[in-house]
């Protein structure tokens, strides 16, 4: 999920719906950008966090894989962000259009073929939300409403260092400790780089921070790349 910004009031941190851009990825995106084998995942429990509209969840689950996504979005109904999922993406593929120069195109073709994947992730998401919405959990990082170790993998992406100029590094620590604390055996996050394609300080921080609280942490370049320069993942192992 992509978040321009979030407001506190006195209960919690709420987002106002039309602040939100819902806008997710596919399952086959998914598996190039973690660089995930299915049938490794056979028997695990794994968190997408945070799943915004990727269909990640409804197309693992449907193969037989324990998934669970979270999201601060899904306090809101399905359909209501559904609606607001087409207007997004609508809304992105007007922008993309301009700087198409700015994006590796060999994943999706052109822009046609964007819109169909965003498009399709949406649909995916939505409607499994309503088939099994106990997968579905609201959730505002870095507080996680799961037990220790409770998954197996932990996969983040387009969330942790692409709004390094919004989520400083106190949210950045905070966050990598609560996937670490809910992960029993590892945490993958991707990109590793910015909204303007830059590898933010955050990275070197939440890699150190990693590696003092004992993980080995490596960065694997994967077989995806839309942003240019965006094809690594951070892998956090647990020991």
């Amino acid at each position: 999920m992509k978040m321009p910004g979030i407001e506190q009031n006195d209960r919690a941190m709420k987002l106002d719906l039309e602040r939100i851009v819902f806008i997710g990825r596919t399952y086959d995106e998914y598996i190039s950008m973690f660089d995930l084998n299915i049938e490794d995942l056979q028997g695990k429990r794994i968190l997408d966090c945070p799943s915004g509209a990727c269909s990640f969840t409804a197309a693992a689950v449907r193969q037989g894989i324990d998934v669970m996504a979270c999201d601060i979005a899904y306090e809101y109904a399905a359909d209501d962000l559904q609606r607001k999922g087409i207007h997004d993406v609508a809304h992105a593929m007007e922008q993309m259009a301009q700087a198409a120069e700015q994006y590796e195109w060999g994943f999706f073709g052109d822009i046609d073929g964007l819109r169909a994947h965003r498009l399709q992730a949406l649909r995916d998401c939505s409607v499994h939300r309503r088939e099994e919405p106990h997968r579905y959990v609201h959730a505002t990082l870095p507080s996680l409403p799961f037990e220790d170790g409770e998954f197996d993998v932990v996969l983040s992406a387009h969330f942790l260092f692409m709004y390094g100029d919004r989520l400083d590094e106190a949210f950045h620590r905070n966050t990598l400790v609560e996937l670490l604390r809910v992960a029993k055996e590892e945490v993958r996050i991707f990109p590793l780089i910015d909204l303007a394609g830059k590898r933010p300080p955050q990275v070197d921080i939440v890699i150190e921070q990693a590696k003092h609280l004992g993980c080995e942490v490596q960065e694997r370049t994967v077989p995806y790349e839309f942003m240019r320069g965006g094809n690594t993942m951070l892998y956090i192992k647990k020991k």
